[in-house]
């Protein structure tokens, strides 16, 4: 993980100085975190989504970007946070969100689902069906 703090992270993100190899899951789900403390939720999609979308189209990984999976983290890490506390808090008590593979997308989402244009493309609710006892 990136040493620096919240807001030269941010910077460096935002005018893609980091290198596309040294971003990986977890550096995303700490920039959703940044600007979900920093923004209100329609905000922060706003902003998280134009600047990863710009970071892949600098890094020529436009293909990369998948909506679905972008907004469905953010969903999950604005339902998880909890006012005040270090993104080191957030990680510890969430480790679940940092895993990529296996994802926390999967109790979510069929594999199919995720593998299509579709969801690339535009947001797509859930279509997992959990068992009543497991839905949360």
């Amino acid at each position: 993980m990136d040493s620096r703090d919240d807001v030269e992270y941010l910077a460096a993100f935002e005018t893609c100085a980091i290198a596309n190899t040294e971003f990986h899951h977890a550096d995303h789900v700490r920039v959703a975190w940044i600007y979900l403390r920093k923004f209100p939720l329609l905000a922060a999609i706003e902003h998280f989504t134009q600047s990863l979308r710009r970071f892949a189209a600098h890094h020529g990984a436009t293909t990369l970007y998948h909506e679905t999976i972008t907004l469905a983290y953010l969903l999950l890490i604005h339902e998880r946070m909890n006012g005040e506390g270090s993104f080191d808090d957030f990680r510890a008590k969430n480790p679940d969100l940092f895993t990529w593979k296996p994802s926390i997308l999967d109790r979510y989402y069929t594999a199919s689902t995720l593998a299509s244009d579709r969801a690339r493309s535009v947001f797509l609710l859930p279509d997992a069906h959990l068992p009543l006892n497991e839905a949360k």
